[in-house]
């Protein structure tokens, strides 16, 4: 797959619960400055984030059944219509992990068949986050076959909330059982450039992260090209 530019991978991320109005701003005026492909904030700050970022190509994300996933479908359903009005491009929907650890697939099948029409129906894009720090080894490979069936357009290792976030190996295992058209965003604990490098070169093309200036920063001043 052809390297793009350093920056066109990070989601600029911000989802702390004590998330001010002035953390959404700084979050959305460096994407603009540095053009990452997206910011990703709370649901409650989608549309102030759409006319922030107005201008640029940064596109917005936002959670739905964050950070557990346990909540009903119909919850999230309607989270995910809510976030569309608003004004989001990007719905990173947490699975139900629960349901996952206790072999619960039918469920898993179910919720990604009824969320999948309502976002395509706006052309917009779905990231499935399934906590792979907390999964086994056959967890992830049956997620990334009912997924990649499903034709997600990413699936995302980790919210950030778990003990353990996104790794090399859990990367690695997504792009072997993953079709090629499904891609994969890397999150939770990816704080320096040479972390972010190890995400990419195992296969995955985004990286959500808050420390996006850091990255492609770091990246510049080890004479990094652009594209590598």
């Amino acid at each position: 797959m052809e390297r793009m530019p350093l920056n066109k991978y990070i989601d600029h991320t911000i989802l702390k619960p004590t998330c001010l109005v002035s953390d959404i701003e700084k979050l959305c005026g460096e994407a603009k400055q540095y053009d990452f492909a997206a910011v990703c904030v709370p649901p409650n700050f989608v549309k102030l984030a759409k006319e922030l970022i107005a201008g640029s190509d940064v596109k917005v994300a936002t959670v739905i059944g964050f950070p557990f996933g346990y909540s009903a479908t119909e919850a999230k359903i309607a989270e995910i219509i809510l976030a569309m009005v608003d004004g989001a491009d990007e719905l990173d929907v947490v699975a139900n992990i629960s349901a996952i650890k206790n072999g619960d697939w039918p469920a898993i099948a179910d919720e990604i068949n009824h969320i999948m029409p309502i976002i395509r129906s706006k052309g917009k894009t779905v990231k499935i986050i399934i906590e792979s720090g907390v999964l086994t080894n056959d967890e992830i490979i049956k997620c990334c076959d009912i997924y990649g069936v499903a034709g997600i357009d990413f699936l995302k290792t980790s919210t950030g909330y778990a003990d353990k976030g996104a790794s090399v190996e859990a990367v690695q295992l997504f792009r072997k059982h993953l079709p090629e058209s499904v891609h994969i965003k890397a999150s939770g604990g990816i704080r320096d450039f040479t972390t972010a490098k190890q995400m990419i070169d195992a296969g995955a093309t985004r990286i959500g992260c808050s420390a996006g200036v850091a990255i492609v920063t770091g990246a510049h001043t080890e004479n990094v090209k652009s594209n590598y």
